[in-house]
């Protein structure tokens, strides 16, 4: 278990005060200027060293993202863009720290931008995180007010300006790239990568889009060191990360831990366990309702980690753990995320735009039973061309939770396309539709 002395997040719940003094006594912009002083390259080599990968889902190194930056301006600013866009479902740790320790995300912003040579900030905030939105922007008024950011941010020398953005509720918008175009004021739709955001992002100019969580953490690993947080955790699987654990457990919860955490562990310790003991669990998803789910026999052992989790077919994602129990109708509840992907779309490649609404069909009919054993292999082979064929990665994340239905839960579905059959279904609500 990570110990208090630890946790980075130390507001989490919202017990004391998010403003700045209470931001000041936690420790928070404390030593901001003498960090700044250390460097562009020092900075970004702690971050390195760290072993930071990125908290958003897909795990890339965030201090080598930042170092893809160019190191000269060729006369073109350069942007730093933080993705709160928190749209995957199940997942709700980034409005906990905008709401409750939004200080954090602030000081991370100006220590990332100066670090990347970026002397404006976006902050982009999901549309329907409307109170969160006003203790963030809060929380940067406040951070004007007392000199922290602005010109000669912390009496650094350094001139930062640090702008919130709300989205109006677009998934795609969690996309890095659409999430630049929709700051732009264009249509939310993915750009074509190369070329990448560090060489041409914002208005055309290098940019680099992180998550919330990866910003945040950003200031207490300068200041206790990047030996402290890659102690903590496994290798290449370094530090803490707040995991979302919700379904069915006793104790729904957002906690901070360290990473390799085992899954039963997590959510017996913080979540009171699954309902009705350990034994009444079906399954998980253990990263935001696009990764593969995974059977009570893997979850057993499973550590929560990037690694593991890819060793098992499935991924960390975003840490959003979603149980459920044996009373759970796993077809319908992977069904009702096709429909999710469906709906996401934004239509720009044809795998996803075609791809999502037939997977969704088919998995209706699966739900009620009405489709033929050999539907199961056709509907593996099309979740197949849509995984990685489209820009950007909602193909895959469409095709990922039923990928994971038909390894780990075939006989299910064999069982209700059998019990249809035989007049012996059970009829479901979606069913119907």
């Amino acid at each position: 278990m990570l110990s208090d002395a630890d946790r980075i997040f130390t507001n989490l719940y919202g017990l004391h005060d998010w403003g700045l003094k209470g931001a000041q006594a936690r420790g928070d912009w404390d030593g901001t200027a003498a960090i700044l002083e250390r460097g562009r390259e020092a900075i970004v080599e702690e971050m390195k060293s760290s072993g930071l990968r990125g908290r958003g889902g897909a795990g890339f190194p965030t201090g080598m993202k930042w170092s893809f930056m160019p190191k000269q301006s060729d006369g073109r600013p350069h942007y730093l863009v933080v993705n709160a866009d928190e749209s995957e479902p199940g997942t709700c740790k980034d409005r906990d720290i905008l709401r409750h320790d939004p200080h954090k995300l602030v000081e991370g912003c100006l220590i990332a931008s100066f670090a990347m040579g970026a002397h404006v900030c976006y902050i982009y905030v999901r549309g329907e995180f409307y109170n969160e939105a006003l203790h963030l922007q809060a929380a940067i008024d406040q951070a004007y007010e007392a000199g922290l950011i602005g010109r000669n941010a912390c009496g650094s020398g350094w001139d930062f300006d640090l702008y919130l953005h709300r989205g109006a509720g677009a998934y795609i918008c969690g996309e890095e790239t659409a999430l630049l175009e929709s700051l732009e004021g264009k249509k939310g739709m993915p750009r074509l990568k190369p070329p990448f955001p560090a060489a041409v992002g914002l208005y055309g100019c290098p940019t680099t889009v992180n998550n919330v969580e990866s910003i945040a953490v950003a200031p207490t690993i300068l200041r206790r060191g990047a030996a402290w947080f890659s102690a903590l955790g496994r290798p290449k699987n370094t530090g803490t990360k707040l995991f979302c654990i919700s379904g069915h457990v006793n104790k729904p919860c957002t906690v901070e831990e360290e990473l390799g955490i085992p899954l039963r562990e997590l959510i017996d310790t913080y979540a009171g366990g699954v309902r009705g003991g350990w034994d009444n669990l079906l399954a998980v998803i253990p990263g935001g309702a696009s990764v593969p789910v995974i059977p009570k026999g893997i979850c057993d052992t499973v550590l929560m980690d990037f690694d593991s989790l890819r060793e098992v077919r499935s991924g960390l994602g975003t840490g959003a753990v979603i149980v459920m129990d044996r009373s759970t109708d796993i077809i319908k509840a992977i069904a009702r995320l096709s429909q999710f992907y469906k709906h996401e779309s934004c239509g720009q490649c044809t795998p996803c735009r075609e791809g999502t609404g037939w997977m969704m069909r088919v998995m209706n009919r699966m739900v009620a039973g009405r489709a033929e054993p050999a539907e199961i292999d056709t509907l593996e082979q099309v979740t197949r061309q849509v995984e990685g064929h489209t820009i950007c990665a909602l193909g895959d994340a469409a095709a990922w939770p039923i990928q994971g239905l038909i390894r780990h839960f075939r006989p299910e579905m064999e069982a209700r396309i059998a019990a249809y059959k035989s007049g012996t279904a059970r009829p479901t609500a979606m069913a119907a539709e």
